[in-house]
């Protein structure tokens, strides 16, 4: 049985939240609770391989367990990041640079082993675990990318998540009305979600001085939190009213 989340509309806004999410509880673990870039990778890391061996060993799908993958692969990304642009000192475009070089082969070696990069055709475990470390390495992506366009670019907070939304929307509009190839448009969406989730996670959580609004990482975390779980029940019911195959 194929356990990854079918792409929907619901699919997308859940992917952005839980990112977004990530984002800010990421933030709020290495710097408002200062416990640092490093000893946070290792703690939220440790985290995502507790999910994400859970999430391997089920029968079937569960939405609260596969968000959950989700949301630690965003945390661990987060701080995952952080410690390379800062802590290693390699910056927002070299450790970008990095990371998509690590996507790339990621999926060549997906591609070449399983024949496809289809997210609707997993259903082995070896091709499950192709998709966790795709996932688990755009997210990580996702917060360069994010940190880039918001510090470096000039962009600010605000115009990085409005050109990234901007991306996201000519990628629906080449879905919708073009014949594109939907497992590369799929991939496009997923990465670029992130450091959408990104720039609008330090959006929600920077002062109003440094371009955001100034909610923290606190407050944020604590709205995106109630809504990622009031989004997943949704989900969960849903798949229960509406069995898959039907």
């Amino acid at each position: 049985m194929n356990k990854i989340a079918k792409v929907t509309l619901l699919f997308w806004v859940l992917k952005v939240c839980a990112t977004t999410l990530g984002e800010t509880a990421g933030d709020l673990l290495s710097m408002t609770l200062d416990v640092g870039y490093g000893l946070s990778t290792l703690l939220l890391l440790g985290v995502f391989f507790v999910s994400v061996l859970a999430q391997l060993r089920a029968k079937q799908f569960h939405p609260a367990l596969y968000w959950t993958v989700i949301l630690t692969t965003s945390t661990a990304g987060t701080t995952m990041s952080d410690f390379m642009d800062r802590t290693l000192e390699l910056g927002y475009a070299t450790g970008s640079f990095v990371l998509v070089t690590c996507l790339a082969l990621v999926l060549v070696v997906w591609r070449l082993s399983e024949k496809t990069l289809s997210v609707d055709d997993i259903h082995t475990r070896k091709a499950e675990t192709f998709y966790w470390t795709a996932i688990l390495v755009s997210n990580t992506l996702g917060t360069a990318l994010g940190d880039f366009l918001a510090d470096d670019s000039g962009l600010g907070f605000l115009g990085g998540a409005l050109l990234i939304g901007s991306l996201l929307g000519v990628l629906a509009l080449a879905y919708r009305f073009t014949h594109a190839n939907r497992v590369l448009l799929f991939w496009l969406a997923f990465v670029l979600t992130r450091p959408f989730g990104a720039t609008f996670g330090d959006f929600l959580t920077k002062s109003v001085e440094k371009g955001g609004v100034g909610f923290g990482t606190v407050g944020s975390s604590l709205v995106l939190g109630t809504l990622l779980v009031g989004l997943v029940a949704y989900s969960s019911a849903r798949e229960r009213r509406i069995p898959r195959g039907t």
